[in-house]
């Protein structure tokens, strides 16, 4: 028995039972004053200082440091307890060192001295304080001076099972802050047969260490399956008497059947078809253990349980090879969503959604439709909550979805405001993916902005617009429909926009209509307009011009509201000039020319749609947020530069064919939908967009030439031969716009240079030439005048 001295350190006992007993925090802090002045005293004093003193005193001053003071000396002594035989002593001092000695410490190359001195002792107990301080410390100047002395204890034939215990856990952590000091093949074989290992402590600690470097070197250990795969099928057949060392709670080695399971979800499926059926024999042996009734009413037992259940269906849903599995693994996760405890009926959905999205298993997940709608209803966590809305959306398909749009949308009108915007996205690529019948997309639509239309995006009711405008059978239905929509006293501003787009261009189809008249069409309209922000007043105001091509005998009608004083001198430029541009032309053109200027909109050209891709971006940002890595960038929505040179108005908008719009788009499309290159239809998710979700409103991704140097141009020169504004020329790496203005015999010409690519253009340079012929023209031109 070690003696009394060296084991209690009466003094330390002493000081913290006088800074329990201090009455206020100034008592405190001049005890700890006098203790530290007492200490360095004893340090500095001529008397030398024996082990025990010195590890007393070490300990008050790691005890003063965990009190939240900081401490600037006794670091010498604390180095110098490693080197002490003892291993009281030998622990204080490991301890001091882990705690206060950061990777950047002058002292730190006497610490990793004395750390090799430990190793190469042979003894294990002080091996074993050397790797706990090196996984504590875990300095890149640690993993540089010890990166063969960790793995050469690991793997030593003559090393004990707790140290090499110790040893893998403490790779594991100078892994991760250098992975090169396991260089693929050096050490490759003898860890991978640590699995084989009789102790499971040591296959326990070896196998987290195998998971990550497998996951950075997956072929070089990829012969850790098949001893995976026999470890855990000893375990998952085993009672829990015959592992009772490492048994909890009547569940076998829960620690290490997870982390086996997890192992194996970094490689497919085995190749070797008697590895292949002794995996599946486990796996069968956890989903029958599932089934059996609990042996204890513990919560550690069905947490312990739940964990490896969890473990196996994802490896499940990870190889997605096996109908019958997929299946069992659907119907365990099923009886969970009932279940008491928030956690499993979070995981159950979770484990769901990817169930869902294979052709194994979709059809029995759709068998827990009414309960998923349920828990959408009933569950108090808004998280559990968002699982289910994840789950109703992975399972939607032709047969349920319009029942699974309607619930969505009942539950939207009380839904929590942090998850309403992913709704509307969900709900609007469900209803377009699925809609056999337009009219019920129009519907679902409208009824979405109606419902929550402060979280409807552009990318939505573009979408509508651009539907109704590709498909003539739902375009009076898409009148009627959005008209007596913006008859609600509270109507969105989005139900306008929608509405002020679609009367614009198809309010003729329901005019014959007395009840919607063109007269009762525009009062309706124009009793919104006061309420609306710049964006949506310029929107009216072109529907407003429309309605004069439309109904002309609205013309004199609608004139008088263009010159109305709150319009020609609306302090808005935007809309003073849409004003008296549109007064100009109805009053000067002639009928010929407004029906051709103001024709219906021809059908947009298909592309990819921007309502996917910012559902995809909002999870991606959501991930990242609860990931610790932060890698997830892969899911970004299509966004381009703005160009400098172009001044940013109101945002853009699907405004009905203005004539002419003076000022440029806020985007690289210097005018709009004319410059929009189609691009050829791809798949998203797996199914085709070009039938799915399209979308000539999202703005155009920046697009470098192919490898073949193949540059699409497109010269709009001809187009300026009727018109002031427009783009001049067009590639895949620059845009120029024009914008000129003429006046008696003066003018001015404005050129605008769009970047359509993703990089900044550096050495650019712009040239104006005159040909012999202009300059001639010019010179005689001026002649004339003199």
């Amino acid at each position: 028995m070690p003696s009394s001295k060296s084991d209690t350190m009466r003094g330390l006992a002493v000081f913290i039972s006088d800074i329990r007993n201090c009455k206020s925090r100034e008592a405190e802090i001049k005890r700890i004053n006098k203790e530290l002045a007492n200490i360095r005293s004893k340090f500095k004093g001529d008397r030398q200082l024996d082990g025990y003193g010195k590890k007393k005193y070490v300990c008050k001053l790691l005890f003063i440091f965990l009190l939240g003071v900081d401490i600037d000396f006794g670091y010498m002594e604390a180095v110098n307890l490693l080197s002490s035989i003892k291993y009281t002593e030998k622990q204080i001092g490991y301890l001091f060192i882990s705690v206060l000695i950061n990777h950047s410490h002058d002292l730190m190359k006497l610490v990793i001295q004395s750390i090799k001195n430990d190793l190469n002792s042979g003894k294990p107990i002080h091996i074993s304080l050397a790797l706990n301080c090196i996984a504590n410390v875990g300095s890149p100047e640690m993993a540089e001076q010890l990166a063969s002395e960790v793995p050469r204890i690991l793997v030593g034939s003559d090393t004990m099972d707790t140290v090499r215990q110790n040893a893998a856990l403490c790779l594991l952590r100078l892994y991760r802050v250098s992975p090169k000091i396991l260089p693929p093949g050096e050490w490759t074989t003898r860890i991978v047969q640590l699995l084989s290992d009789k102790h499971l402590g040591v296959v326990t600690a070896a196998c987290s260490l195998i998971y990550e470097v497998a996951r950075d070197n997956p072929d070089d250990y990829k012969n850790c399956v098949p001893l995976a795969v026999s470890r855990l099928s000893r375990i998952a057949t085993a009672n829990y008497g015959d592992l009772q060392d490492y048994t909890y709670y009547f569940v076998p080695a829960p620690w290490l059947s997870v982390k086996l399971l997890r192992l194996l979800q970094t490689y497919p499926p085995p190749e070797d078809p008697a590895v292949r059926a002794r995996l599946h024999e486990c796996i069968e042996a956890v989903l029958n253990r599932a089934m059996e009734a609990p042996k204890s009413k513990k919560v550690q037992h069905s947490n312990a349980k739940n964990a490896v259940i969890f473990e196996a269906i994802s490896l499940i849903i990870h190889y997605d090879n096996d109908p019958d599995q997929m299946v069992r693994a659907c119907n365990q996760l099923g009886t969970y969503l009932s279940s008491r405890e928030t956690n499993l009926r979070y995981l159950a959905l979770e484990s769901m959604c990817s169930l869902a999205s294979s052709e194994y298993s979709h059809e029995a997940v759709k068998k827990h439709q009414s309960t998923v709608i349920q828990a959408l209803k009933s569950e108090r966590d808004v998280s559990v909550r968002q699982r289910a809305i994840d789950l109703l959306y992975a399972m939607c398909d032709k047969t349920n979805a319009m029942e699974i749009v309607e619930e969505m949308l009942n539950y939207l009108k009380t839904a929590d405001y942090s998850i309403r915007e992913e709704m509307v996205l969900k709900v609007a690529i469900l209803a377009e993916r699925y809609a056999v019948d337009y009219t019920w997309y129009v519907d679902t639509i409208l009824r979405l902005i109606g419902i929550a239309g402060d979280y409807v995006s552009e990318e939505v009711w573009y979408r509508v617009i651009q539907i109704t405008v590709n498909r003539d059978d739902v375009q009076g239905y898409a009148a009627k429909t959005v008209f007596e929509a913006l008859q609600a006293p509270a109507c969105h501003e989005n139900m306008v926009k929608v509405g002020a787009y679609i009367l614009g261009e198809f309010g003729n189809l329901i005019a014959g209509d007395g009840r919607s008249s063109a007269g009762t069409q525009f009062e309706l309209l124009h009793s919104k307009f006061h309420f609306c922000s710049t964006a949506t007043r310029a929107i009216l105001l072109t529907t407003y011009v429309k309605f004069i091509n439309l109904f002309p005998e609205l013309k004199g009608q609608i004139q008088k509201v263009l010159q109305s004083d709150n319009q020609i001198r609306n302090a808005d430029v935007e809309l003073q000039q849409r004003c008296l541009e549109y007064l100009r032309m109805s009053s000067v053109a002639s009928a010929e020319v407004l029906n051709t200027v103001l024709e219906v909109m021809p059908p947009f050209p298909e592309r990819e749609s921007s309502i996917l891709a910012k559902l995809q971006k909002k999870k991606s940002v959501i991930n990242n947020k609860n990931l610790a890595d932060g890698a997830a960038n892969a899911n970004t929505t299509n966004t381009t530069a703005k160009p400098p040179a172009v001044p940013a108005p109101i945002p853009a908008a699907p405004t009905a064919n203005a004539v002419t719009n003076n000022t440029p788009a806020p985007v690289v499309d210097l005018i709009g939908r004319e410059s929009i290159v189609v691009t050829p239809s791809t798949t998203i998710d797996g199914v085709n967009a070009g039938a799915l979700l399209v979308d000539v409103f999202a703005e155009a991704e920046p697009k470098l030439p192919q490898q073949n140097n193949e540059v699409i141009t497109q010269d709009n020169s001809d187009k300026f031969l009727t018109k002031h504004n427009g783009v001049l020329y067009e590639s895949s790496t620059i845009q120029i716009g024009v914008k000129s203005e003429f006046k008696q015999s003066t003018g001015t010409l404005n050129i605008f240079f769009g970047n359509k690519t993703n990089f900044q253009l550096a050495g650019f340079t712009s040239v104006v030439e005159r040909s012999a012929d202009l300059q001639n023209h010019i010179l005689s031109f001026f002649n004339l005048i003199v």
